[in-house]
């Protein structure tokens, strides 16, 4: 019972993410944008995944773990590529 709420909360949870990973994408800057609570996200991932294989949990709710954090992940892609872009638009004065 306890992992079929706990797979409620990340799926919950989880919906964000492709949304954030389109707005980002679309924005094409990285401003609003904060790179370390991207990072702090993905900790939190991975702690959650490494607790489940600690535990010896391995079950549905290791997949859905295991998705967010390939979404989030997409995050610090998309912000890495509207870093560039911003530093592209300050050297030619164009914005993105």
């Amino acid at each position: 019972m306890g992992s079929m709420f706990e797979t409620i909360m990340l799926i919950c949870f989880g919906l964000s993410w492709p949304l954030n990973v389109i707005k980002a994408y679309k924005a094409r800057t990285t401003k609003g944008t904060s790179l370390p609570f991207i990072l702090l996200i993905i900790f939190g991932y991975v702690s959650g995944i490494t607790a489940k294989l600690v535990t010896d949990q391995i079950n549905y709710v290791l997949a859905v773990y295991l998705i967010n954090l390939v979404i989030v992940s997409l995050n610090v892609i998309v912000y890495f590529r509207n870093k560039a872009l911003d530093k592209n638009a300050a050297l030619t004065g164009n914005p993105a």
